[in-house]
């Protein structure tokens, strides 16, 4: 026979001792998964092909510190400086370094708070919506401005040869009223010639009858006496 147990013991459980249950390795997988996933459908995966062979790249889902943000701050400054992007205007450069900073900024701020940075993706797209309508309309006003230019351009070269085919009409009006005049002129010193000879014909006629007529008294008065 056994010796009994001392005092204080407690007396040992009836039958065989459980396993102890195990880890919820399948919970936490899925909670690990559920923030990449959001993070996958925010940024998409990355990609590519080499050496026959594919490749994936996700989107880090390691939480940022305090010194991440200072070192994306110092790298996006870099980048600024080293690709000579304009401090003002519009400049596709800086658009896409200042676009890839938020993009890290939603990643950071969705894997503390998913909600926050599905918010956040709600605005980037709402401001990159706002910024290719204001495109599409640049380049719009730019094109029905060159249209313009070009009718301008076209109009002013059809109405500069309208201009020179006007003024060869009134070079050739104003040959045919010099022709005109000159036929006028002629054609009233030809006149004036004319009236001139038959006012001469005239006045010879009329001294040739006053001389007969003369003559004729003359005649008349010698031939009275001898009858």
């Amino acid at each position: 026979p056994q010796p009994p147990p001392p005092k204080g013991t407690p007396p040992p459980p009836p039958g065989p001792v459980p396993p102890p249950p195990p880890p919820r390795t399948a919970a936490a997988a899925e909670a690990a998964k559920q923030p990449q996933e959001i993070l996958n459908a925010i940024l998409p995966p990355r990609e590519w092909e080499e050496e026959n062979q594919r490749w994936v790249q996700e989107v880090s889902s390691a939480p940022s510190t305090r010194l991440d943000v200072v070192r994306l701050q110092e790298q996006l400054d870099l980048r600024l400086q080293q690709r000579q992007a304009r401090e003002t205007g519009i400049c596709p450069v800086r658009r896409e370094l200042y676009s890839q900073c938020f993009d890290e900024l939603i990643r950071e701020t969705t894997i503390n708070c998913a909600e926050r940075g599905l918010l956040l993706l709600r605005v980037r797209d709402e401001i990159q919506m706002t910024i290719a309508a204001y495109q599409t309309l640049y380049e719009s006003s730019v094109a029905f401005g060159m249209r313009k230019a070009l009718q301008a351009e076209q109009d002013k070269s059809d109405m500069e040869k309208r201009i020179a085919e006007l003024e060869e009409e009134k070079r050739e009006l104003e040959r045919q009223v010099s022709e005109q005049k000159d036929k006028c002129e002629a054609i009233e010193k030809r006149g004036n010639e004319r009236r001139q000879i038959e006012e001469k014909k005239h006045t010879e006629e009329v001294q040739f009858l006053k001389r007969m007529n003369q003559q004729l008294k003359v005649s008349k008065k010698t031939a009275v006496p001898n009858s």
